[in-house]
């Protein structure tokens, strides 16, 4: 009879340490799925979100895009051109206006407008972006704001996705495009696996992860960057250490007072900015840009793609190997410039100028 009750004690004692297990995998499970959600971003005129201040078109699927018009009156512009902003930016950072001499500006008839792209600034975020999205999102710009049948795009850095897709998905409504030391996703199937590898190779460790997981596990990049145990992206961190020289001096010129707009950037939060353009601009694609067709065979039209031999973000050896591949593609490359060369004295109406007329500054 004893050895029979201590059967059952014990037999009640494992049943409940098993579910005590459970309880706890479960709790740990609950614990990690929550850990790696990020947070819900801030919409702009939300009870507790960020104020609008900004002129807004609503989108096909209810969103909200941020503008801001520069240059000449729209009506009285010959030429038309939108702005992509780069990553940990907003529509306020447009060198292209800003620095744009009233020259070229009034004597060729420049309008322009930048954006907010989705989750910066005041426009709405788009948890399924991609590029054709933001392909889309441009055209309906352009059509919300009466450009025209056709206009010129211009896109710095992680502008470049939206970019790129322009000249896949709407050829047909571009007068032109300039692409200004676009990021590269090394992960296009065009790019010899060794040439790639070798490019992605010099990056800081810490950011080759960061590139690894936007591409191979997108659902871990909001962790992965947030966590504290390790470092993550250099540009979710705003580390600049890794900047070229003459990235280091642009910035030491600008100072502090360079970007009074910068806590605007990210106002609605990180994930829905900087990591949604890790996942996006890392991420696999649904075409490869080296397989571009001409869109301009009877030169009604041109594409230029800018890029700076000493830029530590993008490698100019990929840029080099797009060019290459995409012969109809003028392609101009800048000694000794980093990433931020566009701030160069005389370069915004170098880029500008030849983009509109196929003719480069007389320097």
């Amino acid at each position: 009879m004893a050895t029979g009750s201590t059967d059952s004690a014990s037999s009640r004692s494992s049943g409940v340490l098993y579910k005590l297990l459970v309880v706890f995998s479960v709790c740990i499970a609950v614990s990690t799925y929550q850990a790696l959600q990020p947070p819900p971003p801030k919409l702009c005129g939300s009870p507790g979100g960020p104020s609008i201040t900004a002129p807004r078109i609503k989108l096909r699927d209810g969103r909200h895009l941020a503008y801001k018009e520069h240059g000449v009156p729209k009506d009285e512009a010959s030429r038309k051109i939108v702005f992509v902003h780069g990553s940990d930016s907003c529509r306020h950072d447009n060198a292209f206006a800003a620095l744009l001499s009233p020259d070229i500006k009034e004597g060729l008839g420049v309008y322009m407008v930048s954006f907010d792209r989705p989750g910066y600034g005041e426009s709405d975020a788009d948890p399924n972006r991609s590029p054709k999205s933001l392909a889309l999102d441009i055209e309906e710009l352009a059509d919300q704001l009466s450009l025209g049948s056709k206009f010129y795009v211009i896109g710095y850095s992680m502008g470049g996705q939206a970019t790129w897709a322009c000249l896949k998905y709407i050829p047909h409504r571009l007068a032109g495009a300039a692409l200004v030391t676009p990021v590269v996703n090394y992960w296009w199937k065009c790019f010899p696996s060794e040439m790639s590898k070798e490019a992605y190779n010099k990056q800081p460790r810490n950011d080759q992860w960061a590139v690894r997981v936007a591409h191979y596990a997108p659902w871990l990049t909001h962790w992965w960057n947030s966590q504290k145990w390790f470092l993550g992206s250099s540009v979710v961190t705003r580390n600049l250490g890794l900047l070229s020289k003459s990235d280091k001096e642009i910035l030491f010129k600008i100072g502090a007072a360079g970007r009074p707009h910068e806590a605007e950037i990210r106002q609605q939060g990180t994930h829905e900015t900087v990591i949604r353009d890790m996942i996006v601009g890392f991420g696999k694609w649904e075409f490869d840009p080296m397989e571009l067709k001409n869109l301009f065979p009877n030169n009604e039209g041109s594409v230029h793609l800018w890029q700076g031999d000493d830029d530590a973000l993008v490698p100019v050896t990929l840029q080099r190997y797009v060019a290459k591949k995409l012969p109809w593609i003028h392609y101009h490359e800048i000694p000794g410039a980093g990433h931020m060369f566009p701030l160069f004295p005389g370069m915004v109406d170098n880029i500008v100028k030849t983009l509109l007329t196929n003719e480069e500054v007389k320097k």
